[in-house]
Order: C-alpha cells, then structure tokens, then sequence
C-alpha cells in the first residue's frame, strides 16, 4: 500500500476517533433532515408520523429525548411526549422571512460559519438572545426526563413551497450553527453531508413524501392539513 494510502487512512481514523471523544461530551449528536414537507399543522405533536420517526429513532438508540431544531413560526415550540421519548423542539427566530434559498448567505455560513448575534431562539414559548442560553435550557429540560449522554438532534427539513432535493428546508441553519458550535467547522461539513442524506436512508415516509411533494405542499398552503381545529 502506497504512504499516501497510510496517511488517509490514518486521517480518517483521527477524524473518527475526534468525532468519537466530542460526541460523548456533546449534549447533542447530529443526525440530520426529519423529513421533506409538511405533512399535518402542527408541525410536531404526538402521533404526527414525522414526530414517531423521530421518537423511534431516539428509542432505537436507547435515549429518553430527542431534539428537533425549527425556522421559528408562530409556534411556541413546547416539548411533549411521544411514546416512552421526550421531544424538545428549538427555533431560531430571523428577522427576515424567506421560503427561498439565499445562496450568498449559504456559501458565506459554509464558509465562517453562522455568526452569533445573528438570530434569537424560542423554546417552549421561552426566547432566548443566544444560542448559549437557548442551549442551556434545552440541555435543562433533557436532564429533568432523565436524558444521559447525548440526544440525537434533526433538523425539520420541511419545504412549504419549491424544490426538496435543492432546498434542504426547515431549521437547516440552527442544524449547521449547533454541529459547528459543538463538533468545529470540519465535524459540522461531516454532519451537513451526513444528515442531508439521512432521510433518504432512514425515513420511512421518504418515497411518499417525495413523490407528492408538490401536491403536499399545496394542501398545506390552503389549509388542507390543518388539524388544529380538532380535538
């Protein structure tokens, strides 16, 4: 085997043992896109087919909580109870609302990664002016239902209108601004590739999702899979 092949490889085993060692002291480990549209409002409640994915995920993985990371709405963003797993939801709140992708801004968050300051974040009707603060009660309220180590964090990934593959959708920033707090640039470009594949391998709902995307979110958008007038 040529040396080059040795260093490689050699580098790819510090890179995972570094990724290793960080995972065991983060509260939280990246996993990646929940899902591709709407598919019911609320977005998250127990028995929402994209909030049971997520809690299987989790009790697979034998974890009391999982954490969900939104672009903020109207919503308070209130944990609950799906099965036997706690789900914690997080937003970060911007002041410009936009459905479609500013490239500029991608490539400049890829590149220095998400400055602080730039949003605030809303949890269980709580706003916070920094991640830190809004870290610090996430990682509170995982602890009070008995959360050891880390919990797996996704990212909604939710497109209300436009193209799923290009747009990876709701919450993505919050995703990449948390990986690369916890994990470094490097372990965060590790988590965005990782967890933009995610739910082509690991959600159940994908192929549906995909092939009615565009029908989807048109019923969304008039209100057609509105469930919050229901008991």
């Amino acid at each position: 085997m040529a040396r080059s092949s040795y260093i490689i490889i050699g580098a790819i085993l510090l890179f995972g043992a570094y990724l290793y060692g960080v995972t065991a002291l983060s509260p939280v480990e990246p996993v990646g896109r929940l899902g591709f549209v709407k598919l019911a409002n609320p977005d998250m409640y127990p028995g929402h087919p994209q909030s049971k994915v997520l809690a299987s995920y989790a009790a697979q993985r034998g974890s009391k909580c999982a954490l969900v990371v939104h672009y903020a709405g109207s919503s308070n963003y209130m944990h609950y109870r799906e099965g036997n797993v706690t789900i914690i939801e997080l937003a970060y709140i911007s002041s410009e609302y936009r459905t479609d992708i500013d490239w500029g801004e991608v490539i400049e968050s890829f590149i220095f990664g998400i400055p602080d300051g730039k949003y605030r974040y809303r949890a269980d009707g709580y706003e916070f002016d920094s991640l830190d603060e809004a870290m610090d009660y996430v990682e509170s309220v995982a602890r009070s239902k008995g959360q050891e180590g880390p919990m797996p964090m996704v990212f909604h990934g939710t497109v209300r209108e436009g193209n799923v593959f290009i747009n990876p959708g709701c919450g993505f920033p919050l995703y990449v601004q948390i990986a690369w707090r916890q994990y470094g640039r490097l372990g965060a470009y590790y988590y965005i590739v990782k967890g933009l594949l995610h739910p082509y391998l690991n959600n159940p709902y994908a192929a549906y999702e995909l092939s009615h995307a565009s029908d989807l979110q048109r019923l969304y958008n008039e209100g057609a899979l509105d469930y919050t007038g229901y008991d």
